[in-house]
């Protein structure tokens, strides 16, 4: 099972507003390659934090009609585990993104990776390069 970082969400479902440069294209077709493979049925994990995250950036974007789209398919995924933080794994990740200098929401995936016994994460984000026993997988 991998962690799927709201990164891979955000490149697969929205879409620029001008001509694509190169590299976010790549970026978005590796985005949707996973998101197929999680329709296809591969088990997949997420935090509702992740998914907050998601839904603020689609309901800035896009439609709110989309987004919530979204959102309907996102949760009510069966192969698609979204784990619910307590207040102590959030402290945690206080303390880890202080000590490995990444933001806040990647450290939570990285606490909720630890507890799980995790350690391949779908994301587009380098910040996770900092993290020695997780391997970041972009396709």
């Amino acid at each position: 099972m991998k962690f799927i970082d709201a990164s891979v969400f955000l490149y697969a479902y929205l879409k620029p507003k001008s001509s694509m440069p190169k590299e976010v294209a790549l970026l978005k077709n590796g985005a949707q390659k996973i998101v197929r493979r999680i329709d296809a049925g591969e088990n997949a994990i997420t935090t509702l934090v992740h998914i907050s995250e998601v839904a603020n950036i689609l309901e800035a974007r896009i439609p709110l009609n989309k987004a919530l789209d979204v959102m309907i398919v996102m949760l009510t995924k069966k192969n698609l585990a979204v784990v619910e933080p307590t207040k102590k794994d959030y402290l945690k990740s206080v303390k880890d993104a202080q000590t490995l200098m990444i933001g806040i929401n990647d450290a939570l995936a990285y606490t909720v990776m630890q507890k799980e016994n995790i350690h391949e994460i779908y994301s587009f984000d380098t910040d996770f390069d900092k993290i020695d026993d997780i391997i970041r997988v972009t396709v």
